[in-house]
């Protein structure tokens, strides 16, 4: 058994007082410590500036127990869930299995705070809690790569984008990870200048913060290892093109690249076909999908572009070893 590591306000040396920014986090179960980290320590390290203490926090999980985090580790809070000022920032902190750590509970304790004009926001699938409470409609959002497809087909009504952070006024949000970091120096700088802002860049040796609609992933040519743009492009257009998938010999004409030109570059790079590996980026979809929403097996069958589910059922099984109907709510 782990042993719960504490963390509270009281672990902040005190200096001398300014107006002090709180911020609350929220931790959920499963939640990602190295989403919390980059946040929290960002607070911290701007303490001390000037001689200065800047900002406070608070820590709360939803029963004020220990919560565990997904890397097995268990971390103390200071109290419940309990009525925030207006002027508190809260975040919540996602991670894994995070439709089913989005209770009840927590959703009605986050639209209360909301009411009460708290800005809410939140790091990795912790967007997918805020969605879910109903406090991501029509406003711009982001979550964690790996939730995309996810959150985009069970919340049609939030403009998600592929950013490593949305700052929306009173709703910020970001992928998580080393994302926090990055959200938390912009928040940093809104709330108390740009100069408390780069000193904790510095503290942090985070030489190069990056700006908030710099994609989440590597580039095309790092991930597939080329320089080749055509190669790249090919790739862009199949990911773009999940649910009506076109014809190899169809993306190789956009691309300006003859069929067996387009399968050289395949075999080369990654050593398989534009088919079979386009056939991958569509079963890995529906498999993110099975896993953490309600979609029925011929929903999501017909969202990844197969017109059979017959077809669909003998690829996922050939890919995973196990009947999609064997991986529905898995997660």
């Amino acid at each position: 058994m782990t042993k719960p590591v504490p963390l509270s306000t009281k672990a902040a040396q005190p200096v001398t007082s300014v107006a002090l920014k709180r911020y609350v986090f929220l931790l959920l179960n499963d939640f990602s410590q190295l989403s919390f980290t980059c946040a929290l320590e960002a607070l911290r390290m701007a303490n001390g500036f000037e001689d200065k203490r800047w900002f406070d926090w608070l820590v709360v999980g939803e029963t004020g127990d220990p919560v565990r985090a997904s890397n097995g580790l268990s971390m103390m809070v200071d109290s419940a869930l309990c009525e925030l000022s207006r002027h508190d920032t809260l975040i919540v902190v996602g991670g894994d299995n995070i439709a089913a750590n989005s209770t009840l509970g927590i959703m009605n304790w986050l639209r209360r705070q909301a009411r009460l004009g708290v800005c809410v926001g939140a790091l990795g699938s912790g967007s997918y809690t805020l969605a879910n409470a109903g406090l991501l409609r029509d406003r711009p959002a982001t979550t964690h790569w790996v939730y995309h497809s996810t959150f985009a087909e069970v919340f049609p009504a939030v403009d998600l984008r592929d950013a490593l952070f949305a700052i929306d006024s009173d709703r910020p949000t970001c992928a998580g990870g080393a994302a926090s970091m990055d959200m938390m120096l912009h928040l940093i700088e809104r709330d108390q200048g740009r100069d408390l802002a780069n000193h904790v860049a510095d503290q942090m040796v985070y030489t190069s913060p990056r700006r908030e609609d710099q994609n989440q992933r590597l580039s095309l040519h790092l991930r597939a290892g080329t320089r080749h743009t055509k190669f790249a492009e090919a790739i862009r257009i199949m990911d773009e093109h999940i649910e009506q998938p076109m014809s190899p010999a169809a993306i190789a004409e956009m691309v300006a690249l003859s069929g067996r030109q387009l399968e050289r570059l395949f075999r080369k790079h990654l050593g398989t076909t534009p088919k079979a590996y386009y056939i991958g980026l569509r079963l890995a979809k529906a498999r993110e999908l099975l896993f953490h929403t309600n979609m029925s097996l011929s929903e999501i069958c017909f969202a990844c572009g197969f017109n059979s589910q017959t077809h669909f059922s003998k690829s996922y099984r050939a890919r995973y070893g196990v009947a999609p109907s064997r991986d529905v709510g898995r997660n």
